[in-house]
């Protein structure tokens, strides 16, 4: 079993952020391969499915970004998981929009969401790393990331919800490289 997170603050405000794209990701994953009925768990949300032969827990932290480690802490030790097991899907400012890159452990740049995570489970997790664009400027980080999407970025949105969601069966068997190449592919065309 394997445990994907969507990073996301809980509540309808938050919804259209950049830094909500943990949660958009997660829940057009679920639409597209027929998860089952949302349960609250493990503070938040869960969905459960397969994609392949791979049985998979959707979880969406409903701790806000600051605390998401709690729920994804509580998720893991309940399944007994190790940080292998689990996959973390973020907004990613130093990521041109709308660029998908995947890796396992290393810095969480300033992102609460992993620093959290990071705190409870340890480093070792795979990142999905789903970019915003940076601002230009540190002072105008927070109010970006949470702005909503632009009006113009909805149709690019989409098409990077689609192709992450189209191509997870590559993520859920390990295949890294083929899921980032696919996506890539998806979005060029």
């Amino acid at each position: 079993m394997q445990i994907w997170v969507g990073l996301g603050n809980p509540g309808a405000q938050y919804a259209l952020n950049r830094h909500n794209v943990g949660f958009m990701v997660l829940d057009t994953i679920a639409e597209m391969h027929g998860f089952g009925a949302v349960k609250k768990a493990f503070q938040g949300w869960t969905q459960e499915g397969r994609i392949g032969a791979q049985k998979i827990l959707l979880l969406k932290p409903a701790t806000f970004m600051n605390e998401s480690g709690r729920s994804v802490g509580e998720a893991m030790r309940f399944y007994k998981l190790g940080e292998g097991d689990v996959t973390v899907f973020h907004d990613e400012l130093d990521l041109d929009p709308f660029r998908v890159k995947v890796k396992t452990g290393g810095g969480t740049a300033g992102h609460n969401g992993l620093r959290s995570t990071e705190a409870h489970i340890g480093n070792a997790f795979r990142r999905v790393r789903l970019g915003i664009g940076h601002p230009g400027h540190k002072d105008k980080v927070s109010p970006y990331v949470l702005g909503n999407y632009a009006k113009a970025e909805m149709d690019p949105l989409a098409d990077m919800l689609g192709a992450v969601a189209a191509e997870s069966p590559w993520l859920a068997s390990g295949d890294d490289g083929r899921f980032m190449s696919d996506v890539a592919v998806r979005l060029a065309g």
